[in-house]
Protein backbone atom coordinates (compact mmCIF):
# COMPACT_ATOMS: atom_id res chain seq x y z
CA UNK A 1 0.00 0.00 0.00
CA UNK A 2 1.36 3.42 -0.94
CA UNK A 3 1.71 6.15 1.66
CA UNK A 4 -0.90 8.32 -0.07
CA UNK A 5 -3.37 5.42 -0.18
CA UNK A 6 -2.89 4.90 3.55
CA UNK A 7 -3.62 8.59 4.10
CA UNK A 8 -6.81 8.27 2.04
CA UNK A 9 -7.89 5.18 3.99
CA UNK A 10 -7.36 6.90 7.33
CA UNK A 11 -9.29 9.96 6.15
CA UNK A 12 -12.13 7.68 5.01
CA UNK A 13 -12.16 5.99 8.42
CA UNK A 14 -12.26 9.31 10.29
CA UNK A 15 -14.95 10.63 7.95
CA UNK A 16 -17.12 7.57 8.46
CA UNK A 17 -17.00 7.75 12.24
CA UNK A 18 -16.47 11.44 13.03
CA UNK A 19 -17.37 13.69 10.10
CA UNK A 20 -19.86 11.92 7.88
CA UNK A 21 -21.20 14.01 5.01
CA UNK A 22 -24.96 14.48 4.91
CA UNK A 23 -26.89 15.07 1.69
CA UNK A 24 -26.33 18.84 1.67
CA UNK A 25 -22.57 18.48 2.03
CA UNK A 26 -22.36 15.61 -0.45
CA UNK A 27 -24.47 17.57 -2.95
CA UNK A 28 -22.20 20.59 -2.55
CA UNK A 29 -19.23 18.47 -3.56
CA UNK A 30 -21.11 16.85 -6.45
CA UNK A 31 -22.30 20.18 -7.82
CA UNK A 32 -18.85 21.71 -7.46
CA UNK A 33 -17.37 18.82 -9.43
CA UNK A 34 -20.11 19.03 -12.07
CA UNK A 35 -19.38 22.75 -12.48
CA UNK A 36 -15.69 21.90 -12.89
CA UNK A 37 -14.60 23.91 -9.88
CA UNK A 38 -11.04 23.13 -8.73
CA UNK A 39 -11.08 20.02 -6.48
CA UNK A 40 -9.51 21.83 -3.54
CA UNK A 41 -12.30 21.94 -0.96
CA UNK A 42 -11.37 21.00 2.58
CA UNK A 43 -11.88 17.36 3.49
CA UNK A 44 -14.76 16.32 5.72
CA UNK A 45 -12.53 15.94 8.83
CA UNK A 46 -11.07 19.38 8.12
CA UNK A 47 -14.58 20.82 7.71
CA UNK A 48 -15.59 19.28 11.01
CA UNK A 49 -12.50 20.80 12.61
CA UNK A 50 -13.52 24.25 11.36
CA UNK A 51 -17.00 23.71 12.76
CA UNK A 52 -15.60 22.65 16.14
CA UNK A 53 -13.23 25.63 16.25
CA UNK A 54 -16.16 27.96 15.58
CA UNK A 55 -18.20 26.27 18.29
CA UNK A 56 -15.32 26.39 20.77
CA UNK A 57 -15.01 30.09 19.98
CA UNK A 58 -18.71 30.55 20.58
CA UNK A 59 -18.63 32.34 17.23
CA UNK A 60 -21.56 34.52 16.28
CA UNK A 61 -19.84 36.16 13.32
CA UNK A 62 -17.51 34.49 10.82
CA UNK A 63 -15.56 35.87 7.87
CA UNK A 64 -14.42 33.44 5.17
CA UNK A 65 -11.97 34.55 2.49
CA UNK A 66 -12.35 32.09 -0.40
CA UNK A 67 -15.75 30.44 -0.85
CA UNK A 68 -15.17 28.05 -3.78
CA UNK A 69 -18.29 25.83 -3.86
CA UNK A 70 -19.40 26.59 -0.33
CA UNK A 71 -18.41 23.27 1.26
CA UNK A 72 -16.35 24.80 4.06
CA UNK A 73 -18.93 27.58 4.33
CA UNK A 74 -21.62 25.05 5.19
CA UNK A 75 -19.48 23.44 7.90
CA UNK A 76 -18.73 26.84 9.43
CA UNK A 77 -22.26 28.25 9.18
CA UNK A 78 -23.67 25.23 10.99
CA UNK A 79 -21.73 26.33 14.06
CA UNK A 80 -23.56 29.68 14.20
CA UNK A 81 -26.60 30.50 16.31
CA UNK A 82 -29.88 31.38 14.61
CA UNK A 83 -28.99 35.08 14.65
CA UNK A 84 -25.37 34.55 13.55
CA UNK A 85 -23.76 35.89 10.41
CA UNK A 86 -21.17 34.54 7.97
CA UNK A 87 -19.75 36.65 5.16
CA UNK A 88 -17.80 34.75 2.52
CA UNK A 89 -15.70 36.48 -0.14
CA UNK A 90 -15.26 34.82 -3.54
CA UNK A 91 -13.31 36.16 -6.50
CA UNK A 92 -14.92 34.03 -9.22
CA UNK A 93 -18.59 34.77 -10.05
CA UNK A 94 -19.22 31.23 -11.29
CA UNK A 95 -17.82 29.74 -8.10
CA UNK A 96 -19.99 32.13 -6.09
CA UNK A 97 -23.08 31.10 -8.05
CA UNK A 98 -22.46 27.41 -7.32
CA UNK A 99 -21.72 28.17 -3.67
CA UNK A 100 -24.88 30.25 -3.25
CA UNK A 101 -27.02 27.36 -4.53
CA UNK A 102 -25.24 24.89 -2.28
CA UNK A 103 -25.64 27.11 0.77
CA UNK A 104 -29.35 27.68 0.06
CA UNK A 105 -29.94 23.93 -0.34
CA UNK A 106 -28.34 23.43 3.07
CA UNK A 107 -30.88 25.89 4.53
CA UNK A 108 -28.22 28.41 5.52
CA UNK A 109 -28.90 31.27 3.12
CA UNK A 110 -30.36 33.44 5.92
CA UNK A 111 -27.06 33.19 7.81
CA UNK A 112 -24.61 33.41 4.91
CA UNK A 113 -23.83 36.18 2.45
CA UNK A 114 -21.48 35.52 -0.46
CA UNK A 115 -19.82 38.64 -1.84
CA UNK A 116 -18.25 38.49 -5.29
CA UNK A 117 -15.05 40.22 -6.35
CA UNK A 118 -11.37 40.42 -5.45
CA UNK A 119 -11.10 40.06 -1.69
CA UNK A 120 -8.66 42.94 -1.47
CA UNK A 121 -11.45 45.13 -2.89
CA UNK A 122 -14.22 43.57 -0.80
CA UNK A 123 -12.33 43.79 2.51
CA UNK A 124 -12.00 47.60 2.63
CA UNK A 125 -15.63 47.90 1.55
CA UNK A 126 -16.56 45.58 4.40
CA UNK A 127 -14.47 47.60 6.84
CA UNK A 128 -16.27 50.78 5.74
CA UNK A 129 -19.51 49.18 6.95
CA UNK A 130 -18.00 49.12 10.46
CA UNK A 131 -19.24 45.60 11.26
CA UNK A 132 -19.01 44.05 14.71
CA UNK A 133 -15.67 42.26 15.11
CA UNK A 134 -15.60 38.80 13.59
CA UNK A 135 -15.12 35.98 16.06
CA UNK A 136 -13.42 33.73 13.51
CA UNK A 137 -11.74 34.37 10.17
CA UNK A 138 -10.99 31.49 7.80
CA UNK A 139 -8.47 32.34 5.06
CA UNK A 140 -8.43 29.95 2.11
CA UNK A 141 -7.89 31.97 -1.05
CA UNK A 142 -4.96 32.93 -3.31
CA UNK A 143 -1.88 32.20 -1.22
CA UNK A 144 0.27 35.03 -2.54
CA UNK A 145 -2.06 37.47 -0.77
CA UNK A 146 -2.08 35.62 2.57
CA UNK A 147 -0.17 38.36 4.42
CA UNK A 148 -2.67 40.98 3.24
CA UNK A 149 -5.54 38.76 4.34
CA UNK A 150 -4.00 38.30 7.79
CA UNK A 151 -3.58 42.07 8.11
CA UNK A 152 -7.21 42.64 7.14
CA UNK A 153 -8.31 39.91 9.53
CA UNK A 154 -6.60 41.82 12.33
CA UNK A 155 -8.49 44.98 11.38
CA UNK A 156 -11.83 43.15 11.41
CA UNK A 157 -11.42 41.20 14.66
CA UNK A 158 -10.89 41.93 18.34
CA UNK A 159 -9.32 40.38 21.43
CA UNK A 160 -10.00 36.65 21.55
CA UNK A 161 -10.87 36.26 17.86
CA UNK A 162 -9.38 33.31 15.97
CA UNK A 163 -7.72 33.46 12.55
CA UNK A 164 -7.25 30.22 10.59
CA UNK A 165 -5.03 30.15 7.48
CA UNK A 166 -5.35 27.02 5.35
CA UNK A 167 -2.77 25.30 3.12
CA UNK A 168 0.36 26.70 4.73
CA UNK A 169 2.64 23.67 4.29
CA UNK A 170 2.36 23.49 0.50
CA UNK A 171 3.70 19.94 0.33
CA UNK A 172 6.69 20.99 2.44
CA UNK A 173 7.69 23.79 0.07
CA UNK A 174 7.03 26.42 2.74
CA UNK A 175 10.45 25.57 4.22
CA UNK A 176 12.22 26.37 0.93
CA UNK A 177 13.98 29.66 1.62
CA UNK A 178 15.06 29.95 -2.03
CA UNK A 179 11.59 29.58 -3.55
CA UNK A 180 10.39 32.45 -5.69
CA UNK A 181 6.92 30.94 -6.19
CA UNK A 182 4.25 33.52 -5.25
CA UNK A 183 2.25 31.04 -3.17
CA UNK A 184 5.34 30.12 -1.12
CA UNK A 185 6.49 33.70 -0.67
CA UNK A 186 2.98 34.78 0.38
CA UNK A 187 2.61 31.91 2.80
CA UNK A 188 6.04 32.43 4.35
CA UNK A 189 5.38 36.13 4.78
CA UNK A 190 2.05 35.40 6.47
CA UNK A 191 3.63 32.86 8.84
CA UNK A 192 6.42 35.28 9.74
CA UNK A 193 3.88 38.07 10.23
CA UNK A 194 1.93 35.91 12.68
CA UNK A 195 5.13 35.00 14.49
CA UNK A 196 6.32 38.55 15.05
CA UNK A 197 3.08 40.50 15.36
CA UNK A 198 2.52 41.78 18.92
CA UNK A 199 -1.25 41.28 18.62
CA UNK A 200 -1.07 37.63 17.58
CA UNK A 201 -0.17 34.32 19.17
CA UNK A 202 -0.04 31.53 16.63
CA UNK A 203 1.16 28.12 15.59
CA UNK A 204 1.04 25.89 12.52
CA UNK A 205 0.16 22.22 12.21
CA UNK A 206 1.33 19.83 9.48
CA UNK A 207 -1.28 17.39 8.18
CA UNK A 208 -1.53 14.47 5.77
CA UNK A 209 -4.70 13.09 4.25
CA UNK A 210 -6.80 12.99 1.10
CA UNK A 211 -5.41 16.40 0.10
CA UNK A 212 -1.82 15.19 0.47
CA UNK A 213 0.80 16.83 2.67
CA UNK A 214 -0.27 20.25 3.90
CA UNK A 215 -1.38 22.01 7.07
CA UNK A 216 -2.88 25.12 8.59
CA UNK A 217 -1.98 28.01 10.87
CA UNK A 218 -3.97 29.19 13.88
CA UNK A 219 -3.60 32.65 15.40
CA UNK A 220 -5.42 34.16 18.38
CA UNK A 221 -5.86 37.91 18.57
CA UNK A 222 -4.34 39.18 21.83
CA UNK A 223 -5.08 42.89 21.81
Amino acid sequence: MSESQRWDDVDDYFTTHLARDDEALAAALRDSEAAELPPVSVTAPQGKLLQLLAQIQGARTILEIGTLGGYSTIWLARALPADGRLISLEYNPRHAEVATRNIARAGLDKLVEVRVGPALDSLPELADENPAPFDLVFIDADKNNNPHYVEWALKLTSVGSLIVVDNVVRGGRVADTDSTAPDIQGTRTAIELIGKHPRLSGTAIQTVGSKGYDGFALARVLA
